[in-house]
């Protein structure tokens, strides 16, 4: 697996758009239950209101809902994004931390939006389980019985080698998205089929 993703993606990262590790915290939290592309259809006029930390915690949840009510759920991450970043500002003088306790104290901030910001801005061996990762994973073959993201993720970061754990991280969503979908893989156009468990075996109930 990592022999042929290495050879067929070897540039892989997210698609969310940013400019800033403040901005992709921001792009995560929205991103959650919404697509990446709606995600970056928002951000644009939102982040030109609100360019740092400190203008989105001077904002009011009523101001920022106005720019994220396309969204899924924007009434609580217009909450949370106020929330992130108020607390960004006092706690930790408006720049992003880069350990996993400091980022889930941050409001709308769970493990795997912490994941993304540890891979992603500080390229540390940190994998953020989606469901695309969860799904793709448990077809491959990666996991075996996974009964939630942790257990995902720590079988992953057991099995693959630190130093390549953020660009897989981003294999398996893109494969994921693109290629082994929830309802209809295109397992014909897959080349990782023919060591692929879901394949394989000819089920189609993972």
């Amino acid at each position: 697996m990592i022999e042929w993703f290495s050879r067929e993606m070897p540039v892989a990262e997210t698609e969310l758009q940013y400019d800033s590790p403040y901005q992709l915290l921001v792009a995560v939290i929205l991103s959650a239950q919404c697509t990446d592309k709606r995600v970056n259809m928002i951000t644009p006029a939102l982040f030109e209101a609100y360019p740092t930390p400190e203008a989105l915690a001077a904002a009011s949840q009523e101001d920022i809902f106005r720019y994220i009510k396309s969204c899924s759920y924007p009434n609580n991450k217009a909450r949370s994004l106020s929330g992130m970043a108020r607390k960004l500002v006092e706690d930790f003088g408006g720049e992003v931390p880069s350990d996993m306790d400091s980022l889930l104290s941050l409001p709308g901030v769970g493990r795997k939006t912490a994941n993304v910001i540890l891979a992603v801005i500080f390229n540390r061996a940190a994998m953020a389980v989606d469901t695309h990762v969860f799904r793709v994973s448990e077809r491959l073959g990666l996991t075996t019985g996974s009964r939630n993201p942790l257990q995902t993720e720590k079988e992953l970061c057991r099995n693959i080698p630190a130093d390549i754990i953020p660009l897989a991280h981003h294999w398996l969503i893109l494969h994921g998205r693109y290629v082994c979908k929830a309802r209809r893989p295109e397992c014909l156009d897959c080349g990782l089929r023919e060591i692929c468990r879901y394949y394989t075996a000819g089920t189609k109930s993972i």
